[in-house]
């Protein structure tokens, strides 16, 4: 028997890991579909609008993400993390109370987030975008927060009721909306607005429809008057708020010096670099079409493997599904050092092959990222959150600092190699971290 037949035998007979492909897997399948509606989204936009809009239409939906992540509690984990260790437990008044809190305290920071963004608009036209920016881009695009106000906790309510595949749904009905409006504008010589339009109804429609499946599955999970039980239900307050606090600090952290590249890119170079590059990162972003329903469904059986304190199964099931996402992560890596040039040339045409170097780059650290995607909920799942955060900030203060000496000299092609650098260095110490931690725990038990 070779030992990819070895592997494989392992993996089908592994009851646990089998049940958390299975519901990724469902995930999965809507999500392709997604993706694959997003890439026709992006074959006609790219060419509808140039490098020059697509940069700049990236730059403002970014801008906007970026804000909200700032000042985000991240409540899908504070949700898995206690509100499942409460289900678990039969807990659910304390459930009600946290689910209530996280939802309260998530409408807060999206309108927040969005006068933030309505009021600094004119500002982050100036430096990010440049001349071809309207403020009023900024703002239209930031109603997209108001919609999604509920968003996070939503997804945590998914994940912890075992119905993160309705999210898969949701996420396809908006896909196959927006994809009707781009090809429609492209035909009928829409513009940027046009696009941009779509993009927030996307946003809508994910949001509020998240919010909708997620309320059916609490009246079904808590009971009808859930939403009743008084906020000083909850005892812990003070560890649900240092969770929170680690939580946000840790999403600003990696917003900034990780997911808002393009804001970067726009401020050291021009929208027409920040449309190279944002190509680029979206075709290797691909690689998270598979490591996101696994990192939805893996999440809440690594907390409960911590909270039942069963060691060596926990390791024995990280060691598994680090094994099956490597080996698909290697291929797909492949596939796109093979045939780069042919994937930008269909998705954007030849005005884009200059992201192609920039693409490389991305490759390296994305995919050491979404094979090692366990890292983080693993040291919340040990009660380590303020970890993720001093490592995150130590590794992007560094990247950033190279990034003002090394953007503007060497283009995008500088800023993916600083992106796969943070991936590297930040993801292999998290990662360590976790498994030192299982061993410190196991030797103790």
């Amino acid at each position: 028997m070779s030992v990819f037949q070895k592997i494989s035998t392992a993996l089908r007979e592994d009851q646990l890991f089998r049940r958390v492909l299975n519901s990724s897997l469902h995930l999965f399948s809507s999500n392709t579909l997604s993706v694959v509606l997003s890439f026709v989204q992006g074959i006609f936009a790219t060419r509808l609008l140039g490098p020059d809009g697509y940069g700049l239409i990236g730059i403002v939906m970014g801008y906007a993400s970026t804000v909200n992540s700032i000042l985000s509690f991240r409540m899908s984990e504070i949700v898995v993390r206690y509100g499942g260790e409460y289900l678990e437990k039969g807990e659910k008044k304390k459930a009600s109370a946290l689910v209530k809190t996280a939802g309260l305290t998530e409408m807060l920071v999206s309108v927040l987030a969005f006068l933030i963004v309505a009021l600094t608009a004119g500002w982050a036209a100036r430096n990010f975008s440049g001349p071809p920016a309207a403020p009023w881009m900024f703002t239209v695009f930031a109603v997209g927060l108001l919609a999604n106000f509920n968003y996070e906790t939503s997804t945590g309510i998914l994940q912890v009721t075992n119905r993160i595949k309705l999210q898969g749904t949701i996420n396809l009905i908006q896909s196959i909306i927006t994809t009707f409006i781009i090809v429609a504008a492209s035909i009928w010589n829409g513009n940027l607005v046009t696009v941009l339009y779509a993009y927030l109804l996307s946003k809508t429609i994910l949001g509020l429809g998240m919010f909708l499946v997620a309320q059916i599955q609490l009246q079904r999970v808590l009971g009808g008057g859930w939403w009743k039980e008084p906020l000083s239900t909850l005892t812990s307050t003070r560890e649900l708020m240092r969770f929170a606090v680690s939580s946000n600090v840790s999403a600003t952290i990696i917003k900034i010096f990780r997911e808002s590249e393009i804001l970067w890119v726009g401020l050291f170079l021009s929208n027409e670099a920040a449309g190279y590059y944002r190509v680029a990162y979206t075709i290797v972003s691909f690689l998270h079409i598979p490591a996101d329903p696994l990192i939805a469904a893996s999440f809440p059986e690594i907390n409960r493997l911590a909270a039942q304190q069963a060691w060596t199964r926990l390791k024995e099931f990280l060691r598994k599904i680090t094994t099956f996402s490597f080996l698909y992560n290697l291929a797909l890596a492949l596939g796109l050092v093979l045939l780069g040039h042919w994937v930008i040339l269909f998705y954007s045409g030849e005005e884009y092959l200059p992201a192609y170097p920039a693409m490389m780059a991305l490759l390296v650290g994305l995919a050491f990222n979404y094979t090692l995607f366990w890292n983080r909920p693993l040291l919340l799942s040990m009660g380590l959150p303020t970890f993720p955060v001093r490592v995150t900030l130590i590794v992007g203060l560094i990247k950033i600092a190279l990034a003002f000496l090394l953007v503007p000299r060497y283009g995008i092609v500088a800023a993916g190699a600083l992106l796969s650098f943070y991936y590297i260095a930040s993801v292999g110490v998290m990662a360590w971290r976790g498994a030192r931690e299982i061993h410190h725990q196991e030797a103790h038990s």
